[in-house]
């Protein structure tokens, strides 16, 4: 995992984070599965290390259609199937999880409170899942999901094809997009723009922020972008919350 920063700023916005967030509940974020897309094991560390920046624990819930097949254990005793990766990170498998959960209205949210119950370590929830177990899971919340892209026609018309599922159904119109590319390839900053203007032209849906990781780099700390992202994550679903504001949607950009 990346290493967390370690200045002072930083440490007092992780103790107010876990002031706002540690005390009541646990944060859940929804990181939409893109099979064109080799590098999500990639992604995922990345946004454990800008959580381990924050001084968050995060849970890696892998319920993927490519994901390990969870351990036979995990219906009847959970907690013993999480695996401890480092100070910060902790993994549980969960292919086919979820529907094992479902209820009378094919909602699974059964699975998040056994996660929760779970997992008391973990302040954060990273749910790593296809667009069908992420809208029975959160169909009920206000969310805006983390999709998936890469410097490839492929991922991001898939991309655009998850944005497209999860607008529809459960009716989530703003997203955050995070790219797998060259920061500096000639196409890489059109490849969000491009995307942000067909989900505002076809589906009247904006993408919040965009960040590009590049693939080909080790970071020597977390990704302040992807710090900011997270705060911003967590920030929202303090908003909704509160019903103090509904979610912005400003112009798209790449950083």
């Amino acid at each position: 995992m990346s290493p967390a920063f370690g200045t002072s700023s930083h440490a007092d916005q992780a103790a107010g984070l876990r002031r706002m967030f540690g005390a009541s509940r646990k944060q859940f974020i929804a990181l939409a599965h893109n099979d064109q897309v080799e590098q999500s094991a990639l992604v995922i560390d990345r946004l454990c290390g800008a959580a381990a920046a924050l001084g968050l624990h995060t849970l890696v819930v892998d319920a993927a259609d490519n994901a390990p097949a969870p351990h036979e254990m995990a219906l009847i005793d959970l907690p013993s199937c999480i695996e401890a990766l480092s100070d910060d990170v902790s993994y549980v498998a969960a292919r086919g999880l979820p529907i094992r959960h479902v209820d009378s209205q094919g909602r699974c949210g059964g699975f998040l409170d056994a996660l929760q119950a779970a997992a008391p370590q973990a302040d954060l929830v990273l749910v790593h899942a296809g667009t069908v177990d992420l809208t029975r899971l959160f169909s009920h919340q206000r969310l805006r999901p983390l999709l998936v892209g890469a410097d490839t026609p492929r991922a991001m018309t898939e991309a655009y094809a998850t944005l497209k599922r999860l607008a529809q159904r459960p009716g989530w119109l703003a997203h955050d997009l995070l790219i797998v590319a060259d920061p500096h390839g000639p196409r890489t900053a059109r490849l969000g723009e491009s995307l942000a203007e067909c989900a505002e032209r076809f589906l009247g849906a904006a993408i919040h922020d965009c960040v590009v990781i590049d693939p080909r780099t080790e970071p020597q700390a977390a990704d302040a972008r992807l710090v900011h992202l997270l705060r911003a994550q967590m920030a929202q679903d303090l908003l909704h919350d509160s019903a103090l504001t509904p979610l912005a949607q400003p112009a798209p950009a790449v950083h």
